[in-house]
Order: C-alpha cells, then structure tokens, then sequence
C-alpha cells in the first residue's frame, strides 16, 4: 500500500488529467476500507457480497471527488461516504418484495460476474455484458440487479459493544448527512460554537463514523441520550445555515 504522500501525488494527477488508470491504482491501493466496512455490517440481514458491491462503488465516487489540497485525509473522508450509501441501502430496501427463486438464484450469479469485472477494471459492468457474460436476457439481469435482500433499519439487532435490542438504524455508523450542505465553511463555523460535548458527538459520529452505541461507550452514556443528543444538535445546525 502506498504511503499518504505518494497517493495524495496520485490524486492531483488524477484530477488533472483524468486518466482512469490512475483512478483504478488509487481504488486499489484503498480498496481494503471498502472491504473492512462491508465485512463490518455482514450478518445483519445483508449479503457480505452486496455490501462490498456498494461500498466498492462509494470508493469510486470518494476517489473521484476527493481533492488532498483540502486538507483532509483520504481515509477520513471516504469513511463516512461509504457507511452512507450502506445506510441509504438499508433506507432505500426496506421494504420486503418476494421474487422468484430463479430470480434470486441469477442474483448471485450477477454479483459475482460485477465483482470479477471490477477487480479487473476497477468499473462496473453493463447489462448487456453481464447478460451475455451469464447467457441470460437483458430483463432478467435487470430484475436480478434488484433483487437485494430488504432489511427494515427497525429491524432489533445487537449493538457493537454488545448491547441488545437496538434499532439496525443506531446500530449503522453515521452517514454524511451534511454532504447537501454547500456553505462548509459556514457549517465549520457553527460547528465551533457547540459546546464541548456536543462537538464530541459530531466528531465521533459523523468524523470517525462510530455508532451510537461506540459514541455512547466513549462518553459514558446510554444510546438513547446519544441519539437524542445527535438530533438535537444536526436540528440546531440547520437551523443555523437556514436562518
């Protein structure tokens, strides 16, 4: 793996000329965070190769945005970038759809032909390859493509220091929820005026991407005054950018 320096070269190069080849070695080089996180949420109702699918494409999309002359570390902003497509996942399928059988034996055929095609691209193949690569129809390949285990994120799991019954919603570190925000130095500005502990939260969580459960662990607290806590400070920054 490459040392800070010489991937924060790399990036400038990238953003410079936009040559894919750098964009794959950068994706390669961080490609173990994507696999940390997904191995992180496995075992909670969603596939490991489903998670690694969309934490390897929120890689893509940290490599190709980040930009090392801001003054952040790489592995400090894609972290909360890839636990929030994870969160939107277990958002967006929450709802339960039953499908054939076929259907979801041809889903674990696509996922495997996307990540053999990625690990050797660093891209994501078309329908029609994975239709032709499989000998399937384009249709079904569609249909497999949205056949991903639904979890509801009220869904009881345990947390990660071992408390029991918490929501898969508190239990799932932070996404970016301040990504639509496009004042950030404004929002670094209100930022400072919370108080100590308030700051501490918004780092845990939304900085180092802890659960609520972790940040509860750190600071001493429960997971309900944590969650309480975070709504009540994210409400009050809005508030202050509207305003």
């Amino acid at each position: 793996m490459m040392d800070e320096r010489e991937a924060n070269e790399l990036f400038r190069s990238y953003r410079l000329t936009g040559d894919k080849n750098l964009r794959n070695r950068l994706v390669e080089n961080y490609f173990n965070i994507a696999e940390i996180l997904a191995k992180k949420f496995s075992g909670r109702g969603v596939e490991y190769d489903d998670l690694l699918q969309i934490a390897s494409e929120a890689l893509i999309a940290g490599v190709e945005k980040f930009d090392p002359d801001l003054g952040n570390r790489f592995t400090t902003y894609v972290t909360p970038t890839i636990t929030g497509m994870i969160k939107n996942y277990f958002r967006d399928f929450s709802r339960s759809v039953r499908l054939p059988r076929r259907v979801y034996a041809v889903a674990a055929k696509v996922r495997e032909a996307q990540n053999e095609y990625y690990k050797e691209t660093g891209a994501q193949p078309t329908i029609s390859y994975i239709a032709e690569k499989l000998g399937y129809s384009e249709e079904l390949i569609m249909e497999a493509l949205e056949c991903r285990a639904p979890v509801s994120l009220d869904t009881r799991v345990n947390g990660d220091d071992g408390e029991k019954d918490v929501a898969l919603y508190d239990a799932i570190p932070a996404a970016d929820n301040f990504e639509n925000f496009e004042d950030a130095e404004a929002l670094k500005t209100e930022i400072e005026k919370l108080d100590p502990t308030e700051k501490q939260v918004i780092t845990l969580r939304y900085v180092q991407g802890k659960s609520q459960s972790e940040v509860g662990k750190i600071l001493g607290v429960s997971q309900m005054f944590v969650s309480r806590a975070e709504r009540k400070i994210v409400e009050k920054l809005k508030e202050a950018l509207i305003s």
